[in-house]
C-alpha cells in the first residue's frame, strides 16, 4: 500500500485527509474513470466537457499545438473538471514537447554530449518553464533507458546516452529543474529500453540483461532516482525474461509478459525489492508490445492489477471504460489495487497542491497575457545556442588537413542528402521541419561558397516521362560515370544524413544507382565530409569516411554553429555520450592513399 507521507508525495495530514475524502465521495464509475489517461480528439470546450462528464478521466496527454491553443484547453480542462487533472505532456528535448511554438533545447543525447550536467537541469527548466505556463504539471520524461545497441531504432537520440551514472546525475538534474515549475516527472520506460533492437510500438521487444546485470544498470537508475524522490515512472511494454525467470523459476516462459502487464516487474521488483513509492502509468495503450499480449478486454484491468496507476490512452472510449470496469466487478481487478491506484494519483495532485483550489480553479493558470511571454524567450534561445555550441561532436578525424572549410580552399561544394526509411512512425515523430542541407547552403553560400545540392537518382528517374521512367529504372545500376566529372566539377563533397529515428530501422537506405555522388564512394577522390544531424550511429553505414560529425538536430541554429566549427572560427567541443563507431573496427580505419603519400 502507498504511504502518502512518504517520498516522493510527502503529503501532509490536509493532503491525505483531501485524498481520502475524494475517494470516499467518488461512484464506482468515477473511480473507473480516475484510472484513464485521454489523449484527446480536439481541444473544443463541447468535446473536453464531455470525456470528462462522460468518463471521469484523471489526466489527460494531449497532442501538441500553438501555446495559445493548449493554454486555452487546459484552462477548460482545469476549470471544469470534478477533480483537478494531471496535464501531461513529452518533455523529452525541451518546451517544443508541450507546445509546437516552445522552445527545443536538444534530444538528450545531445544535451549529453555538451558534457556539463548543467544542461540536463536547463533542459528541465526550459521544459518546466515553458510547459506551466500553459497549465501542464506533468512530463512524460526525462528517457532513462541506456543506449547499448545502436540498432536501436527507436530511443537512440533519445537518451542521455550508454553510461549509467551520467544517466542517474542528468536525470537527476532535469528532474531538479523541472520541478522547480511545479511539473512531476516520470521516467521512462521501466524496465528499460536501447538493449534490444526492436521498437515496442510495432512489435514485442525485451531487454535481455541477466540479474546482475539489470541490477548494476537499470535497477541502480530506477532505484536512485527513487531515493531522490523520483514522482513518476513509465511502464514501458519490455519484457525482462532473465529476471523474472530468477523470481519465478516454475514458470513457463510462454506466460512471461511485458512489464506493463507483469505484477511480478512492477511490484515485486520495482516496489518492493527498490521501493518505489510514487506513481506508475502504462506506456500507450495502442502499442503492439502490448495489444499483442492478450485480449483487450483483459489487458486494460490487467495493466492496473500489475501495478500500474494509470491506463494510458483509450482505444475506443466506450469499450476501455466498460471493459476496466467489468474487470472490477469479476475480480481481474482487485479492490485494494484500485484503491491503491487512486491514492498515488490523487496522490500526486495533493503534491502539486491542486486540492488548494478548490472554489479558485481559475487561478490554477497564470493570466494568459503572462503566460505566453515566457514561451520560447530569448533567454532560452541562448541556451539553446550554447547547448549546440558544445555539443556538436567531430566523432572521426582522420583527414587532418580537411578543415577549415572556407571559400578560399573549397570554392565548389556538392552537398549531398541522405536519408533512411521514410514515411511510417518515424516521419511522423518527425514532423515537417527545413532541411538541414538547405539552411547549409544559405549560409555556406552567405560565406562566398558557390553550392550545389545533389538530387537522389531514384527521386530523379521517378520525375521523368513515364515514357522514359522504365529504361531510366532498368539502367539505374549502370550510372558509372569518369571520376573526373566529380573532381573538375566539386573542391568539397558533404553528405548530409538525416536518417529519423522511429522507424522499424534507423539505418541510411541506399540508391541502387552505382558510380554517382548519393553514396560517398568518392572518398579518396574529392575531400568529403559526412554529417548526421539525427541519427549519432550513422557511421556504422559509412566507415569509409575519414571525418564524420554528429550534430544531434538540423535545427537552424545549429547548423549555425556547425558552419563556424567548419570554418576553423570555434572549435568542436562535443564529447560523444554513446559509441558512435558502433562497436565495429571498419568503422575507425582510414587509409591514407599511397598515392598521395608519393
Amino acid at each position: 500500500m502507498v504511504d502518502l507521507r512518504a517520498k516522493p508525495f510527502n503529503l501532509d495530514d490536509k493532503g491525505v485527509k483531501w485524498v481520502e475524502e475524494t475517494i470516499s465521495n467518488m461512484s464506482l464509475d468515477e473511480k473507473i474513470g480516475q484510472l484513464f489517461v485521454n489523449m484527446g480528439a480536439d481541444r473544443s470546450e463541447e468535446y473536453l466537457t464531455g470525456v470528462m462528464d462522460e468518463y471521469h478521466i484523471a489526466a489527460v496527454r494531449y497532442n501538441k499545438g500553438k501555446a495559445s491553443e493548449v493554454y486555452d484547453q487546459n484552462k477548460i480542462l482545469q476549470t471544469k473538471s470534478d477533480i483537478p487533472l494531471l496535464i501531461a505532456a513529452n518533455k523529452e528535448s525541451g518546451g517544443d514537447g508541450a507546445v509546437t511554438d516552445g522552445t527545443k533545447v536538444g534530444d538528450e543525447v545531445k544535451v549529453a554530449a555538451t558534457n556539463d550536467v548543467n544542461y540536463a537541469y536547463e533542459l528541465g527548466r526550459i521544459s518546466g518553464l515553458e510547459a506551466s505556463a500553459v497549465g501542464c504539471n506533468a512530463s512524460f520524461a526525462p528517457i532513462v533507458d541506456l543506449t547499448r545497441n545502436w540498432r536501436n531504432p527507436i530511443i537512440s537520440n533519445r537518451t542521455w546516452g550508454a553510461d549509467v551514472q551520467q544517466t542517474i546525475d542528468y536525470s537527476k538534474e532535469y528532474m531538479r529543474g523541472i520541478m522547480e515549475y511545479g511539473i512531476m516527472p516520470f521516467a521512462k520506460h521501466f524496465p528499460g529500453d536501447g538493449i534490444d533492437e526492436r521498437d515496442h510500438h510495432l512489435s514485442y521487444a525485451s531487454n535481455p540483461m541477466s540479474v546482475e546485470e539489470w541490477d548494476e544498470t537499470f535497477g541502480r537508475i530506477y532505484k536512485e532516482l527513487s531515493d531522490a524522490g523520483l514522482p513518476g515512472i513509465m511502464a514501458g511494454h519490455i519484457h525482462l525474461p532473465e529476471y523474472e525467470k530468477a523470481l519465478h523459476p516454475e514458470r513457463d516462459e510462454k506466460d512471461f509478459l511485458p512489464a506493463s502487464l507483469n505484477k511480478t516487474l512492477l511490484t515485486e521488483l520495482l516496489r518492493d525489492k527498490l521501493g518505489y513509492n510514487g506513481a506508475i502509468v502504462t506506456d500507450a495503450s495502442h502499442m503492439v508490445g502490448m495489444t499483442a499480449a492478450m485480449p483487450r478486454r483483459e489487458m486494460v484491468p490487467t495493466a492496473i492489477e500489475a501495478g500500474c496507476d494509470l491506463f494510458l490512452f483509450f482505444n475506443d472510449p466506450d469499450e476501455d471504460f466498460q471493459w476496466m470496469k467489468e474487470g472490477y466487478e469479476n475480480g481481474l481487478l482487485s479492490d485494494e489495487r484500485l484503491h491503491d491506484a487512486l491514492r498515488r494519483t490523487l496522490g500526486l495532485k495533493a503534491k502539486l497542491g491542486l486540492h488548494n483550489y478548490e472554489g479558485k480553479r481559475e487561478e490554477i493558470m497564470k493570466p494568459k497575457e503572462e503566460a505566453l511571454s515566457l514561451i520560447n524567450t530569448e533567454e532560452s534561445q541562448a541556451v539553446v545556442r550554447e547547448v549546440a555550441d558544445k555539443a556538436i561532436t567531430l566523432v572521426k578525424d582522420e583527414q587532418k588537413d580537411l578543415f577549415p572549410v572556407t571559400p578560399e580552399r573549397y570554392k565548389r561544394i556538392l552537398l549531398v542528402p541522405v536519408q533512411g526509411l521514410t514515411g511510417g512512425f518515424g516521419a511522423m515523430i518527425a514532423g515537417n521541419k527545413p532541411k538541414a542541407h538547405d539552411h547549409l547552403k544559405k549560409m555556406l553560400e552567405a560565406r562566398g561558397h558557390e553550392v550545389s545540392i545533389w538530387e537522389n537518382t531514384e527521386e530523379r528517374i521517378m520525375k521523368l516521362p513515364e515514357s522514359e521512367r522504365a529504361g531510366a529504372i532498368a539502367n539505374v545500376y549502370a550510372q558509372k560515370q569518369p571520376i573526373s566529372k566529380l573532381t573538375e566539377n566539386y573542391d568539397l563533397i558533404i553528405n548530409v544524413s538525416d536518417v529519423n529515428s522511429g522507424g522499424t530501422i534507423q539505418r541510411t537506405v541506399w540508391p541502387a544507382s552505382k558510380g554517382t555522388p548519393d553514396i560517398p564512394f568518392y572518398v579518396h577522390e574529392v575531400p568529403t565530409l559526412f554529417i548526421s544531424v539525427q541519427n549519432p550511429f550513422d557511421l556504422a553505414d559509412v566507415p569509409q569516411v575519414g571525418t564524420y560529425i554528429n550534430t544531434y538536430d538540423g535545427m537552424e541554429v545549429t547548423m549555425e554553429e556547425l558552419v563556424k566549427k567548419l570554418a576553423g572560427e570555434s572549435e568542436f567541443k562535443g564529447v560523444s555520450s554513446v559509441d558512435a563507431y558502433c562497436g565495429l573496427f571498419d568503422t575507425k580505419v582510414w587509409r591514407t592513399s599511397t598515392y598521395a603519400k608519393k
